[in-house]
């Protein structure tokens, strides 16, 4: 976890989407690619319709690409506007990119004993490691303590697609696919199973919406709840780009939280057959 991310970013990644209008979401221009030197640009933004560039840039800082061997990948020519970061990717290697987010960590809050409510972090504040056991007193009336982790992922294959990326790092909440999610076509059911700290769970709720909503008169969303094996079917209605955000929270957390909360996000595109 990188302590230095962004406050505000941390805790709103980690609202319920009903609480919260905006969403983030990574584009890639393109996300199958062929030829000896392959190149492909990707828009990061948070706004208020997915797909479309109206609220604020989601900062380069926050992302990281993994290439096909799980190694480190660079992003070329970065750009942050008012309203989205743009990036390129050489892909030098043959197979699946990865582009991701993954941010996690404790929040707490409490009460004095004159009643006055405390929060940690504070607004603005940037927690850095210990500071949990520093600043929140382990007696405090009503303390609760949580833990959050959201991934956001987006994936890009040259050539023939590859499954290194796609590997499970049993932390937060994670989304598996019957089918390579650079192998997506209509007409072509697929299941989805989701995973909590490494654990298939069932309840998960699954929102799922296509692209082009800012010029529809219904979000047109697939709302979907996973069963005992953590799994859910989708049908894809029509070829194009989806935004996937799923959710989960209970009460099973490692101590000191007693609670926990997971976020997934993933932009996938589905090809005409």
């Amino acid at each position: 976890m990188k302590f230095k991310r962004s406050l505000a970013l941390v805790l709103a990644l980690t609202l319920p989407m009903a609480a919260q209008a905006h969403r983030f979401w990574v584009l890639p221009a393109a996300t199958v690619l062929s030829g000896d030197d392959p190149w492909v640009t990707v828009d990061a933004a948070v706004s208020n319709d997915i797909f479309y560039f109206n609220h604020f840039p989601l900062k380069a800082d926050f992302l990281s690409v993994v290439k096909p061997d799980g190694s480190t990948g660079e992003m070329l020519n970065v750009s942050e506007g008012k309203h989205r970061t743009t990036f390129d990717l050489n892909l030098t290697e043959q197979g699946t990119y990865k582009v991701l987010m993954d941010s996690s960590g404790l929040r707490a809050r409490w009460e004095t004993e004159d009643g006055e409510r405390k929060f940690w972090p504070g607004r603005g504040e940037k927690p850095e490691p210990g500071d949990f056991e520093k600043k929140v007193p382990k007696q405090a009336k009503n303390l609760q303590v949580s833990h959050s982790a959201t991934k956001l992922e987006a994936f890009i294959t040259a050539g023939a697609p590859t499954d290194t990326v796609l590997a499970l790092s049993n932390q937060g909440l994670e989304m598996k696919s019957s089918v390579h999610p650079n192998d997506l076509f209509t007409g072509e059911p697929v299941e989805l199973q989701f995973f909590m700290d490494g654990k298939a769970t069932e309840g998960v709720e699954v929102v799922i919406i296509p692209d082009g909503m800012r010029y529809r008169d219904s979000q047109e969303s697939m709302e979907l709840t996973t069963d005992s094996d953590g799994k859910i079917n989708v049908e894809w209605p029509r070829a194009g780009r989806y935004w996937l955000e799923a959710e989960y929270g209970d009460d099973n957390a490692k101590a000191p939280a007693t609670s926990r909360s997971g976020k997934y996000i993933a932009t996938l595109e589905v090809l005409p057959l």
